[in-house]
């Protein structure tokens, strides 16, 4: 058996971060999406299995920890193709190895899938192949602030959120959908189906979310350290709440243009 992966120094460096987590605002048996770079935490004794480890246990067994999974960079225009047992994740290798982990479950979407583990996974993914765009009223990133979920960005800064395109959704700015793709989905039981989506598209802007530190006062918006990452947590609801008003007022608000080249 590896040390490195196993013994003591694993189970102390999950219970530091569970408590550090905790420490950053994290509430005990709530729903708690994470937005992670392992990079940034520094070096883990067992690597990603101790980030989740540490995570499941700040949030005890009553809480359920959600993880994006999206597909974009493999799923694409020329790539319509979506398993979603066999697809892997393109952001980051903590929410790949949760996703790879025994009992996780994975939303049915050709790019914006989320993975999910405890009590409520299941309701807050199983819908989410009713929606025909990456992030709509089914998406678990839009039904996070209906079960006063949390956002926790580990080590990665508040520009990754992927919440604020489920959002964008509500206000419909306009660099935010492209040309419609016919995507094949495989589900867990090998049925496929062919189904049209409104993708994304952002030609021509950036993203800049988080700009949302600027609207978001304590205590719906902490800052914490977990080992040697700065981390951020967010209530979603709140969140919500000064997007949406923000978005509203101006389409642009978390964006900015590119200038032509």
């Amino acid at each position: 058996m590896n040390p490195m992966t196993s013994g003591p120094a694993v189970k102390q460096v999950a219970a530091q971060i569970a408590g550090e987590v905790r420490a950053a605002g994290v509430v005990p048996g709530g729903v708690l999406l994470v937005h992670s770079s392992l990079r940034l935490l520094g070096k883990v004794p067992g690597g990603t299995a101790t980030v989740i480890a540490g995570l499941r246990q700040a949030l005890g067994p009553d809480g359920t920890l959600l993880m994006p999974a999206l597909s974009y960079a493999a799923v694409t225009r020329e790539r319509p193709r979506f398993d979603l047992t066999l697809t892997p994740s393109n952001v980051g290798i903590i929410p790949e190895t949760f996703r790879r982990q025994p009992g996780v479950l994975r939303s049915l979407h050709p790019t914006h899938s989320v993975c999910g583990s405890g009590p409520a996974a299941a309701a807050l993914l199983g819908e989410h192949s009713q929606d025909a765009t990456p992030c709509g009223a089914h998406s678990p990133f839009h039904r996070l602030p209906e079960v006063n979920g949390q956002i926790l960005m580990l080590g990665c800064g508040l520009a990754p959120n992927t919440s604020f395109h489920a959002i964008e959704e509500m206000v419909v700015p306009p660099y935010l959908y492209g040309a419609p793709i016919d995507y094949e989905l495989i589900d867990g039981d090998g049925v496929r189906t062919v189904k049209r989506y409104r993708p994304h598209d952002f030609e021509g802007y950036a993203q800049r979310y988080e700009r949302i530190g600027e609207l978001l006062p304590a205590p719906a918006l902490r800052m914490g350290r977990v080992l040697a990452a700065t981390v951020y947590v967010l209530a979603a609801a709140a969140m919500w709440a000064a997007a949406l008003d923000a978005l509203r007022r101006d389409p642009l608000a978390f964006v900015e243009r590119i200038p032509p080249q």
